[in-house]
């Protein structure tokens, strides 16, 4: 258990439990808010042609400040500076922004295939995150090839087109994964430098900030005043994107919890997995036929985690001791010896 994982809560619920328990508790809050949020934007998106994506986001940072006030935090509590949190923002808003403008240049089967490799680009910056530096296995980097390879298939297996690549959306989406890499690992490295940073902290801070940085590419594009003009118009929409945000609300704490206590890499396989998982429900749902490559997929997705979640069998690093510190301890080690020889020299009888 990683230091502060003791005090750290999801909604009331302590984390201070077996790591299988811990392991489940977030992860079961990531799905369900992500799944009622496919919901919600299945509607929005495909039943009302509504396509603001900026617009939406600017509506659900103002949800997320009203529940993290309700569940009791304040500036007051803030533990690291406001600088960490506009780094976080501004790579938020990067990501966001290659992501979508990716779409204009990639099809549907090539969006999925870049969006399953995000695991290993988030594996690999974690070695140059300050802070961090984290180093991973050679069975870690085969569980994540293994998962992104199955999930890969299992996607595709129905789809009717070809990837139809373009240099400018591999770019762009590539620029969009590096983002995202960073952002996880860095998360991650505040979460470890200091234990006390909370979920609600994480989040309130990266939300105000973010929300500036959403008005720029808004008014640039008109969808400010489109969005708001078609929302006007169906007012019901703005309970709909309430919901969405409250039950998305739930899913970015859960998943901010993972990564506190398992790291980047992990949390990234399970968000990941998310649409192996999604799909696969619908197919059980509308019983729809699973094909061989669904299987084979399925198989490799398995794989993959049950790999991940073996024990790593490398033997801890013995911990090196510094010449000064050995010097100190010599130096100490003379000094109490000579005070023991003093007392001993008192103790003896005079004659």
């Amino acid at each position: 258990m990683k230091n502060g994982d003791q005090t750290r809560f999801l909604f009331g619920i302590s984390l201070h439990r077996p790591k299988w328990q811990q392991f489940l508790i977030c992860s079961f809050g990531f799905f369900f808010g992500y799944l009622v949020n496919g919901v919600c934007e299945e509607y929005v998106y495909n039943r009302l042609q509504f396509s603001y994506g900026w617009y939406f986001t600017f509506v659900q940072g103002f949800v997320y400040l009203i529940l993290i006030r309700l569940q009791g935090f304040t500036i007051k509590q803030m533990v690291n500076p406001w600088n960490s949190y506009v780094k976080l923002s501004s790579v938020l808003m990067g990501s966001h922004g290659l992501t979508k403008g990716s779409l204009a240049y990639l099809n549907y089967p090539a969006q999925i295939m870049f969006k399953s490799t995000k695991v290993l680009p988030v594996m690999i910056m974690g070695a140059f995150v300050p802070g961090l530096r984290r180093k991973y296995s050679l069975h870690e980097y085969l569980s994540a090839l293994l998962l992104v390879v199955g999930l890969i298939l299992f996607t595709l297996a129905d789809s009717q087109t070809s990837p139809n690549f373009s240099i400018i959306g591999v770019i762009m989406i590539s620029g969009a994964l590096i983002m995202d890499a960073f952002l996880g690992n860095f998360q991650e490295a505040i979460f470890t430098i200091n234990p006390e940073t909370t979920q609600m902290e994480m989040l309130f801070c990266s939300t105000i900030v973010g929300i500036p940085f959403l008005l720029v590419p808004m008014v640039l594009t008109g969808e400010l005043f489109k969005a708001w003009s078609s929302c006007s118009q169906y007012p019901y929409v703005y309970g709909v994107l309430v919901f969405e945000a409250m039950a998305t609300f739930i899913g970015q704490v859960s998943v901010l919890s993972l990564i506190a206590i398992f790291g980047a890499a992990t949390t990234a396989m399970i968000t990941t997995a998310r649409k192996a998982v999604t799909l696969l429900l619908s197919y059980m749902i509308f019983t729809k036929p699973l094909t061989e490559r669904h299987g084979l997929g399925l198989l490799l997705i398995s794989m993959g985690i049950i790999l991940r979640m073996l024990p790593d069998t490398k033997p801890s690093p013995r911990v090196q001791v510094s010449n000064v510190n050995v010097k100190k301890s010599k130096a100490f080690s003379k000094e109490l010896e000579s005070v023991v020889d003093e007392q001993d020299e008192e103790k003896k009888p005079l004659i």
